[in-house]
């Protein structure tokens, strides 16, 4: 038996997460924050300044699966130190973007170079080499972050207002790396053995090697050592992708691109309409929070509550048609924000249950690449339908389909099953 301490340090990693989401993914997000300021400043079209954006989540989801594969075989600390160096210089770079070309390049090519190697492809395998039990709440509570990313709009909105949207770069540059190096350099530890021996935590956590009485009790099940190459001739893992793909990809951020702008032009200020963002990652966090409900009732329920209620927020917000009833962007933001905070730590949850091994980084990071090449489409496609029609509607309800299609495809892929896949690839030759 081996003896528990009385502090977990994985707990700490949890911390790690909520901070270096917060961090990273809060200068993806203020991107609709700087949307209006960039078009007023460049005039250039909705449709190919959002595709700025566009290119930024297809690189992170190309990145993310080789950020995953190098923490796995590499030195994870210094993966993540590397990724927020280049991420504090390339967002800092952009202050002096003058041509399309530099956003591009900058935001659309370099950032994402760095969340990837800072982010989540490294956190979520930090996260499920960490915990076996309760996966799925010590994931929600991790990806806070993410919804902080989203609140964080709120200073970037602040900053633009008090020095300008090229200083306000340099503001956010500052404070990643001011906060984040350190954290990582001094904390960050990929696995628990990578820590002093005393710190190893729980039987499960420890050592990975959780017995059979313990698997059929927590419905976590003993590792199988997945290679990427195996997890790619299952139709699961792509059954997730796709999920990612429409959900995340498509669904959601075809929609957070443009909602400050469609805000803007119903009627409200800029002001207000980055207060429905910062709502909308508040509920994000809610939404994280709750992801411990999938750990009881199943991954797949949690998906279709997550996806009903994000169908439910864009009905709302394709029904505002003026200033007069604020109280639909209200809906869209808490519906919105719970869904999206609700689905992504269950997806990744559920990608654990089956792919969990010394090669999950590069497993979950493939998961992601679906949301970069969904994302690739989103916010330009819907820039592209606001150019040609003069209107969101047609975009919103497209995301609505993207939804609910990827809710279908988790029962499709069954994470409730992954004891019986787990069984059957464990013993037969792949």
């Amino acid at each position: 038996m081996i003896k528990r301490p009385r502090f977990f340090y994985g707990w700490v990693i949890v911390g790690l997460a909520v901070v270096g989401m917060t961090l990273t993914y809060g200068i993806r997000h203020s991107f609709s924050v700087f949307f209006p300021s960039i078009l007023r400043e460049f005039g250039w079209s909705r449709g190919s300044t959002a595709l700025v954006l566009s290119l930024n989540l297809l690189t992170y989801g190309f990145i993310a699966p080789v950020a995953g594969s190098l923490a796995d075989r590499w030195k994870p600390r210094r993966v993540v130190l590397i990724g927020v160096t280049i991420l504090g210089l390339a967002t800092a770079s952009c202050a002096f973007a003058n041509e399309l070309w530099h956003f591009y390049l900058l935001f659309g090519i370099l950032v994402p170079l760095g969340i990837a190697c800072s982010g989540w492809p490294i956190l979520a395998p930090a996260l499920a080499n960490w915990f076996s039990k309760g996966r799925g709440l010590a994931m929600g509570i991790g990806q806070i972050g993410g919804g902080l990313s989203f609140i964080y709009g709120m200073y970037a909105e602040f900053a633009i207002s008090t020095v300008g949207w090229r200083h306000a770069y340099f503001v956010l540059a500052g404070t990643l790396v001011t906060f984040l190096l350190p954290l990582y350099l001094f904390f960050f530890h990929y696995r628990p053995g990578d820590r002093h021996p005393g710190a190893h935590g729980s039987v499960e956590q420890s050592t990975n090697k959780t017995t059979a009485q313990d698997a059929t009790t927590t419905n976590h099940f003993p590792p199988q050592d997945w290679t990427l190459g195996q997890a790619m001739r299952t139709r699961q893992l792509w059954l997730l992708v796709l999920s990612y793909f429409l959900y995340w990809g498509i669904g959601c951020y075809l929609v957070l691109a443009h909602q400050v702008k469609f805000a803007e032009d119903v009627g409200y200020s800029s002001t207000f309409a980055a207060s429905i963002f910062a709502l909308f990652g508040i509920f994000v966090i809610v939404g994280q929070l709750s992801a411990g409900i999938s750990d009881w009732l199943s991954r797949e329920i949690a998906v279709t509550l997550a996806s009903t209620l994000s169908i439910t927020a864009l009905f709302a917000l394709v029904s505002v048609k003026d200033t007069s009833q604020p109280w639909l962007l209200y809906v869209y933001a808490i519906c919105f924000g719970y869904g999206g905070g609700l689905y992504s730590p269950t997806i990744t949850a559920a990608a654990a249950d089956i792919f969990h091994g010394r090669y999950f980084g590069g497993i979950a990071g493939l998961i992601l690449t679906g949301m970069g090449i969904g994302g690739a489409v989103g916010p330009w496609l819907g820039g592209y339908i606001y150019d040609i029609s003069g209107s969101y509607v047609s975009a919103f309800v497209l995301s609505m389909v993207c939804l609910g299609i990827a809710a279908l495809a988790v029962w499709i892929g069954a994470p409730r099953k992954a004891a019986k896949l787990r069984a059957r690839a464990k013993g037969t030759p792949m």
